[in-house]
């Protein structure tokens, strides 16, 4: 923070700068002012003291700070509190390198945004799901499993495992339940699923686990894998999920 501090510039924060100032950036005051908390309680934020720090004062000091992202987060990972604006900043496009990457599994293999939407998949993927999600002017996993007659053929156990998902689903979501996308896909999920409807009104949740993954191919017959799940480095609410032939 005090690194931090001296690449802001008082005149940023609409400061005097005045004629004998020997502090690069700005002064502990300073923040401490535009934060709307105490000289010493900053100082001792600022000398890593065990002090209790409040989520809108992480927000606070980011902002007066001008932390990068990584900075940000890095902050709020110290203080041990959840960043309030964590997932409302503007998405970045998936890199294409990892389209690439997902080309170069062997296995089975796709990555699903926040809502679920397929945003790069596999030829393995493709041969499973029988042409799925290329065969869908809207690849999205929810409607895939609720929408899509060949869910029920193709997955083994459908209504256990569509339970689940929906779960998933939920906790997955979060704090963005609300957002204007998930809200529309769940919209047309009730509308058109009953099924979903009543397990989404119990509010069930669970985390997104790996396990078993039984399919029934039209041509192969029942194919069992093992199901991995993983965050993206680069864009964190996505995930990668990858198929693995239970062998």
């Amino acid at each position: 923070m005090r690194e931090a501090r001296a690449h802001v510039q008082p005149q940023d924060w609409g400061l005097p700068v005045g004629s004998r100032r020997r502090t690069p950036g700005l002064r502990r005051e300073e923040v401490a002012q535009l934060c709307s908390i105490s000289v010493t309680w900053y100082t001792w934020i600022e000398q890593g003291r065990d002090v209790s720090i409040s989520s809108t004062v992480c927000a606070r000091l980011a902002k007066t700070l001008k932390l990068s992202s990584a900075e940000r987060q890095y902050l709020f990972d110290l203080a041990e509190c959840s960043d309030p604006e964590a997932g409302k900043a503007v998405l970045k496009p998936l890199p294409q390198g990892l389209s690439d990457c997902v080309d170069h599994i062997a296995a089975p293999a796709y990555i699903l945004d926040r809502s679920w939407n397929v945003l790069a998949r596999n030829a393995a993927l493709l041969e499973l799901f029988a042409g799925w999600p290329d065969n869908s002017d809207k690849p999205n996993l929810l409607r895939y499993i609720f929408l899509d007659p060949a869910a029920r053929h193709l997955v083994v156990g459908w209504e256990q495992r569509a339970r689940r998902v929906v779960a998933e689903f939920r906790a997955d979501v979060g704090v963005h339940v609300d957002e204007p996308e998930v809200r529309a896909l769940v919209s047309e999920l009730q509308e058109h699923s009953e099924m979903f409807t009543q397990w989404w009104g119990r509010q069930m949740v669970t985390e997104r686990e790996g396990g078993v993954r039984e399919f029934n191919h039209p041509e192969q017959g029942v194919l069992v894998f093992q199901q991995f799940t993983f965050r993206l480095a680069v864009r964190n609410d996505c995930k990668l999920v990858m198929l693995l032939p239970n062998d």
